[in-house]
């Protein structure tokens, strides 16, 4: 199977303004103070120094000019046009893994790749933390192509390119380390296939209560049915061995269902339903369908 790269990645920029994405929900928004409309205030931004007028908020008063020019001036803002959007990219090992057209992995870049176009597209700023286990990258939120493009090579470069033991612990680490980085009103995409880990990490929680959180679940269809019936060797370089499909079935599936109950158990918590991605499915093609929701509505 072909990993991505980054001509294919630039080309998703074309998928992502047919979708027409504009990351917002006005229900949502008003409870992290937000409104709805192209203005979408979380707060304000610095825009410039002027001479004070009658009227002025005199905790507006910038000292340092006003000491400079013996002449009182007061700082004006402007409401913050673009939301931050953050992308979570879980790469870890386990996720070169695909039994249909691509790799769980490949799946997540693709799909991380059409959200940073998709969000820049729409106004707002991207970000974005990717980690494999071994290795994070953070960006911090830009707008344009500038904020894109960084992303695209980072998602690039950590994705697995061979076999390997799964890192298990991958996504909660990254987690806890973009959590702090989170301004209140953003909103975190999060693309892993959720392997591994015990319940439901606290930071979810945290991370819920000031900020809009989605969640997108990258599967493969023989995870979730299992091995058919015959002999098989798997497992990862130097660690192969014969298993029989039928009587690893059980505990297969029993993994599986553990799997799905922590990941709703997780959306739960985030106040969210999980968006399911199969390896089977082209992103340029199936998210127009998936993302029609109302919280996707401009």
């Amino acid at each position: 199977m072909k990993l991505p790269e980054l001509d294919e990645l630039l080309a998703l920029r074309g998928a992502a303004r047919k979708l027409g994405l504009r990351f917002r929900d006005p229900a949502r928004a008003q409870l992290l103070g937000s409104h709805r409309g192209a203005a979408r205030g979380r707060g304000l931004e610095f825009e410039e120094v002027r001479p004070y007028a009658a009227g002025d908020d005199a905790r507006s008063i910038d000292w340092r000019v006003t000491a400079r020019r013996g002449r009182l001036h007061t700082k004006l803002f402007r409401e913050e046009r673009e939301r931050p959007v953050w992308l979570l990219v879980d790469l870890q090992p386990g996720m070169f893994f695909g039994s249909r057209t691509q790799l769980k992995s490949a799946l997540a870049v693709r799909t991380a790749a059409v959200f940073a176009w998709a969000a820049v597209g729409g106004g707002d700023r991207i970000g974005a933390l990717v980690a494999n286990g071994a290795d994070s990258r953070c960006h911090a939120p830009h707008t344009r192509e500038a904020g894109v493009l960084p992303i695209l090579r980072t998602l690039l470069d950590l994705q697995p390119r061979a076999p390997a033991a799964p890192r298990a612990e991958s996504l909660q680490q990254a987690l806890r380390t973009l959590a702090p980085l989170v301004h209140p009103g953003s909103l975190v995409l999060v693309i892993s296939d959720f392997a591994g880990g015990a319940g439901v990490d606290p930071v979810w929680l945290s991370l819920a209560a000031h900020a809009e959180a989605r969640l997108y679940w990258i599967t493969d269809v023989l995870e979730e049915r299992g091995p058919p019936d015959g002999r098989y060797r798997g497992g990862v370089p130097g660690r192969l061995r014969a298993f029989d499909g039928a009587a690893a079935r059980t505990q297969w599936l029993a993994n599986w269902r553990e799997r799905e109950a922590r990941v709703h158990a997780i959306a739960e918590r985030l106040r969210t339903q999980p968006t399911r991605l199969d390896t089977g499915d082209a992103v340029e093609r199936v998210l127009p369908s998936l993302l029609r929701a109302p919280q996707f509505a401009a």
